[in-house]
């Protein structure tokens, strides 16, 4: 199985008529994804790469059924769009925008909680999600992922991401579901979001946990995986040469009040049981360590 994205999932595209919605929307559907409208008030009625396009969300749901929505509109408009998205009866927003203002993300975050709590949303600035052979939506290369499982991915990290991904396709090892939560101080799916829905995956048999610096949030898995995981696990933290106080990468990851250290969170897993490497291609020898043994 796979966790959020399978082959049914139909996806329409919030900004399908823009240069990247348009590049990103027909390589997703290239990969076997279920690309089936896109939105623009202005250009309703017209097609992108064979894809209708719709003024509304609300009026492409109800032509084509879609029950998950992907955002590659700037980022001023993103808090509409990830709104209109809701309340047209959209199940997963995955929000690839990166540059939306923090309060933007807090005040969608809470009115999704409170309005439409069975929404899971993605991002935003997060390079999407893959359920390998199965749909890819988001920015993910399709290519560097191998299907068939038992791992599932997590990561805070773009590009840790896709290395994760090729690591162990590199080492013959298939994937269930990879997801790029992003880095953003509200992200709106956390590693304890994945990591109970790949814990009650059948098909998934471990998982592998990308990290970084600043915040709480590898801490609270740590936690998590403590008291509730029963599959095994291995992880990377990036950023253990940070500098305190100064942002690295994303706006999430900047170490503060001598909080959120790469050291902390990694002796954090380490005490929860899971195995940790000090770079990204020992986490994934790690993780192959792991299914051999499986």
């Amino acid at each position: 199985m796979s966790i959020f994205v399978d082959e049914t999932t139909k996806v329409v595209y919030q900004g399908l008529t823009g240069s990247q919605g348009s590049y990103y929307g027909r390589l997703n559907a290239e990969y076997g994804t279920q690309v089936v409208a896109g939105t623009n008030p202005k250009r309703a009625g017209i097609e992108v790469n064979g894809v209708p396009i719709f003024a509304t969300v609300a009026e492409a749901v109800e032509a084509t059924g879609a029950t998950a929505s992907c955002i590659f509109i700037p980022a001023p408009g993103v808090k509409g769009a990830v709104m209109e998205a809701a309340e047209a009866g959209i199940e997963l927003i995955v929000a690839i925008t990166e540059g939306v203002p923090a309060h933007d993300e807090a005040w969608f975050f809470n009115q999704l909680k409170r309005n439409h709590p069975d929404v899971q949303l993605l991002g935003p600035n997060c390079p999407g999600i893959i359920s390998p052979g199965k749909c890819n939506i988001g920015i993910t290369a399709g290519h560097i992922a191998k299907a068939g499982g038992p791992v599932g991915i997590v990561s805070r990290s773009g590009t840790l991401t896709y290395q994760a991904l090729y690591e162990l396709k590199q080492k013959g090892i298939g994937v269930t579901t990879c997801v790029g939560i992003g880095g953003d101080p509200v992200p709106g799916t956390s590693f304890i979001d994945c990591l109970s829905a790949f814990e009650v995956d059948p098909e998934t048999k471990a998982v592998m946990m990308i990290g970084e610096i600043g915040g709480s949030a590898e801490e609270e898995a740590a936690e998590f995986i403590k008291n509730n995981m029963s599959k095994p696990i291995s992880s990377y933290i990036a950023g253990v040469t940070a500098p305190a106080g100064k942002k690295m990468g994303h706006a999430g990851a900047i170490v503060s009040g001598g909080k959120g250290t790469a050291a902390a969170k990694m002796e954090a897993l380490a005490d929860a049981g899971v195995r940790v490497g000090n770079n990204p291609t020992e986490a994934g020898e790690l993780m192959a360590e792991i299914v051999a043994g499986l």
